[in-house]
């Protein structure tokens, strides 16, 4: 469904908008309880039973796009319950980061096999004599499976010459790689929080929008009014996202209107990550240890971490290119406070740990600053360039796309060794990533180089993304050929350093 213009996505855009209006009015979060009559204006529901439900539901949309967790149902709160403490610049949202609101949930049916009206009463009757179990019977004309019997084995579906046997999953269960979704005791889906890895493809995939994820743009507007330095550090996924008619010049000059102070293109950092990945491989790999994982998706290496602790301390120790990034500017200012501005929503779990907290002071996705935009009334039509982002390479703009990381790690690597063969073997969703770990584990991928990608695509697919995948990927690949240069150069720190004192 990413990409596609929906009712969702005009509900998630008008929440971020109003959200980023309300912030930028200064007048702080009391008009917090206004907004779902505003997001759900009228006396009549959009697509509800109920404008007073659809309401509810906007409401705690508000609160986790301010960093605030899901009021329970049992009682009245209002919409700004404990947002003093939350609507402060300092404020991080705590876990979950990912959340189901429980009565926006549609209670899909898991994992069933139905006999549609598709059924032609056939002579054959194949469903019913290839099933294992005896489930299924022919009632008043049709095909009927006794679900108490079926084993969803799915050999009637693919015995039925007429395709009228489906296969029905719970979209956010079938998009979950972690299998962290499961039913509450009214059949509606909940995140198993041990095994989640905030990847957010439930989030993209669920038909009702009842899954959000925690948000800074209050706190981030916050930041900006009370006059800080903000500096945003982007993805190089941003590309195409918000407007064809949005040039990376045009993008600098956008984001100072909202109040940026310097735009710096992550790449970067993802150059640093290439140099020191390659690095890391060629010392560690056989001498230390059998193969690398690489480290850049926070998903995957979650994932790791849960499912193969054992295998935990493969993964390269580089930082991620957000982090490098987040860390240069510091360097540069310690004054500055950076945001990171991407497409991933497990960056923002990331970021709130420990060790990275003080270089990342906040995170947004591309949706979540295109409601900025908008709350801005910002014209991409009539403004004008400033100088275009110049200091990634085009291997660190690659990052963005499935095997971009790998396949800058092994360019870089044979640079200085152009006789040596490195072997790279890959994974795109969280499902393909188990099973290139158990390999691993199995011993299947000694002296490989191993990327992992929790979004299928990789970070163009990110759920704070804005387009179809196939759309984001060709957009990427014709940015990558305007880098000035096509491979990480050695002086990073300079490059950068050199841009935001001239723009000071």
């Amino acid at each position: 469904m990413r990409g596609i213009p929906s009712l969702i996505t005009d509900i998630r855009k008008k929440v971020f908008t109003e959200v980023a209006r309300m912030a930028y009015s200064g007048n702080g979060y009391e008009a917090a309880d206004e907004l779902p009559y505003i997001i759900v204006p009228g006396d009549r529901p959009l697509h509800r039973e109920s404008v007073f439900l659809e309401r509810a539901i906007a409401g705690e949309r508000v609160r986790l796009a301010m960093g605030l967790s899901l009021r329970p149902a049992d009682g009245r709160h209002l919409v700004t319950e404990g947002m003093d403490a939350a609507a402060i610049a300092e404020q991080y949202y705590e876990p979950p980061l990912i959340n189901i609101i429980p009565y926006a949930c549609h209670a899909c049916p898991t994992n069933q096999y139905r006999v549609t009206e598709g059924c032609q009463n056939c002579l054959a009757r194949s469903c019913e004599k290839v099933c294992p179990k005896g489930a299924i019977s022919f009632v008043n004309g049709r095909s009927f499976i006794d679900n108490s019997k079926c084993i969803k084995c799915g050999k009637c579906a693919k015995a039925c010459s007429y395709n009228a046997i489906i296969h029905l999953e719970r979209p956010c269960q079938a998009a979950c790689g972690m299998d962290a979704i499961v039913s509450d005791n009214q059949g509606r889906a909940v995140i198993n929080q041990d095994k989640c890895v905030s990847c957010g493809q439930c989030l993209v995939s669920c038909p009702f929008g009842a899954i959000a994820d925690k948000g800074q743009i209050f706190q981030v507007i916050q930041s900006i009014l009370r006059g800080d330095k903000v500096v945003a550090i982007v993805a190089p996924a941003f590309i195409g996202q918000f407007s064809g008619k949005l040039s990376p010049g045009k993008f600098v000059t956008a984001m100072k209107q909202l109040g940026f102070r310097h735009v710096v293109e992550v790449a970067i950092g993802a150059d640093i990550c290439t140099v020191q990945e390659a690095k890391d491989f060629l010392e560690k790999v056989p001498n230390e240890q059998n193969y690398m994982a690489t480290s850049c998706c926070p998903a995957w290496h979650s994932m790791i971490h849960k499912l193969y602790p054992s295998e935990a301390g493969k993964i390269s120790m580089t930082l991620t290119p957000m982090v490098f990034t987040a860390r240069m500017v510091k360097k540069y200012d310690p004054s500055y406070k950076v945001v990171f501005v991407g497409p991933c929503a497990a960056k923002k779990l990331e970021a709130i740990r420990a060790d990275i907290r003080s270089d990342v002071d906040f995170v947004l996705t591309f949706e979540e600053l295109m409601g900025m935009f908008e709350a801005k009334e910002i014209d991409f039509d009539t403004i004008e360039p400033e100088e275009s982002l110049n200091v990634g390479s085009a291997l660190g703009r690659g990052f963005a796309v499935a095997g971009g990381v790998a396949g800058a790690v092994t360019e870089v690597a044979k640079k200085d060794h152009p006789d040596i063969e490195i072997k790279t073997a890959r994974a795109e969703g969280l499902r393909d990533c188990k099973k290139l770990m158990a390999l691993a584990k199995a011993g299947k991928y000694n002296g490989y180089l191993l990327e992992g990608m929790a979004c299928p695509g990789g970070c163009i697919a990110g759920a704070g993304t804005l387009l179809p995948v196939e759309q984001a990927a060709k957009i990427v690949s014709a940015y990558q050929k305007e880098a000035v240069t096509g491979k990480p150069e050695d002086d990073f720190y300079h490059e950068m350093g050199h841009d935001l004192e001239q723009e000071e």
